[in-house]
């Protein structure tokens, strides 16, 4: 019988933040993007691109953060891919911002909030998965 090592107390943190933040993600872009004309307005100026691409995320953020509790290799995959995928859409809402669209710079904050975070689970997961299991 083989037995699977326990989850580090940093892994299992990553985890329930991950589930965390993707459940909250859901449910304010759900907000913004289904609520009504209220909820949009109190959203200010909106990047649709980055509104959709958090919303749908979010239900990413939920599956790494389950996967990395279950210790799933796929989960480290899943965690490098969700912190690329962030770094690309800030990039484009940069781009976007540069070229003078209209931004919240709440939005800018909250990119920066969801690099950080997501770059720090990816690090964590990398280097807490079993030899010979990274992150092919």
């Amino acid at each position: 019988m083989t037995m699977t090592p326990s989850l580090s107390w940093p892994l299992r943190i990553a985890a329930g933040v991950a589930v965390i933040f993707g459940a909250l993600t859901i449910a304010s872009g759900g907000t913004v993007l289904f609520g009504g004309e209220a909820a949009r307005a109190a959203a200010g100026r909106i990047v649709p691109v980055v509104l959709w691409f958090n919303f749908l995320s979010g239900f990413a953020y939920v599956a790494a953060g389950i996967g990395i509790a279950l210790r799933r290799p796929w989960a480290t995959r899943l965690s490098i891919a969700i912190a690329v995928a962030i770094a690309a859409v800030f990039a484009l809402f940069a781009l976007q911002v540069a070229q003078g669209a209209p931004y919240e710079l709440r939005t800018a904050a909250a990119m920066t909030l969801r690099l950080t975070v997501w770059t720090l689970i990816a690090w964590l997961a990398v280097r807490s998965a079993p030899q010979g299991s990274g992150p092919a």
